[in-house]
Parts: structure tokens; sequence; C-alpha cells
């Protein structure tokens, strides 16, 4: 203890604290990590909050769905009993009007199978390797302009 009554004062005026080491680059590397992370840590914070919501809400939405999902089989399934009750009174017999909903299911039934394989058309390669040549000298012949599309392109 000296004069002024502190510890840690020094004895002598020349008895002066060595300077610190100049710091090095793992420790800017240290302090711009800290900085960073007192600078964003609010944001991440909120980030890891939204993405926990986020998480929760894909559950909810693959419940609405399914729930959705059963509702239009349910509601579908009525309109389809509202329809046969409605041709069991028209003709006068249950089993023509579900042989009539029968033909029904079938048209629709038959129209999803066409348009299912009109879309496979649209997405299938060519069956042959003489179409799949002939397509491409035909795209190599012809300049592609950007942004326009042709008839054949169109679905």
């Amino acid at each position: 203890m000296d004069q002024t009554g502190r510890d840690d004062a020094p004895a002598t005026p020349d008895e002066a604290p060595p300077a610190p080491p100049p710091p090095g680059l793992l420790d800017d590397l240290g302090r711009l990590g800290r900085a960073f992370r007192k600078l964003f840590g609010a944001q991440l914070d909120l980030l890891v909050a939204e993405l926990g919501l986020a998480r929760s809400a894909v559950h909810w939405i693959l419940a609405a769905a399914l729930v959705a999902t059963v509702a239009g089989v349910g509601l579908g399934l009525t309109m389809l009993c509202l329809l046969g009750w409605l041709l069991a009174q028209w003709f006068d017999s249950w089993a023509w009007a579900l042989v009539a909903l029968a033909l029904f299911e079938l048209a629709f039934l038959l129209g999803a199978i066409l348009l299912f394989r009109r879309c496979m058309h649209w997405m299938s390669l060519p069956a042959t390797r003489g179409e799949w040549n002939a397509m491409m000298r035909d795209a190599l012949r012809r300049p592609d302009p950007q942004g326009e599309s042709r008839p054949e392109d169109a679905p």
C-alpha cells in the first residue's frame, strides 16, 4: 500500500504496469464475432422464433389439408347420394338410378383418364431415335428468341 491508500497503485512512479501485448488476428476475429453476435443477436432470436412458428404451422397446414380432404370426400359422397335419390325419384326405380349414376361416374372417370393421358403426352419424350433426331435438327435450325412462345409449346 502506498501513500494514496490504494493497493493497486504502483509504489513508485517509475514502476508502471507493462503495456498489453498488441492483439493478434485471432483476438480481432474473436472480438468481431462477439460484436456480430451482440449486434445481430436480437434478429437471430427473432429468426429462430419465426422458424419455430413456421415449423408448427406446417403441422397445422397438413392437419387443415386432411380435414379439407375428408370434408371434400364427404361432400362428394353426399352429392352422389342426392343425385342417386333424385334419379330414383325420376326413374321410379333404384336399379335404374344406380345404373345411371354408375354411367355418370364412368364418364367422369374416362374424362379424367383422357386428361391424364393428354398431360403425359405433353410431358413425354419422343418414342423413337428418328423422332428425337428430327426434333434436334429442327431445334438447331430454328433460332430461339427469348420470351416468345411458339404454338407447339402451348399446352
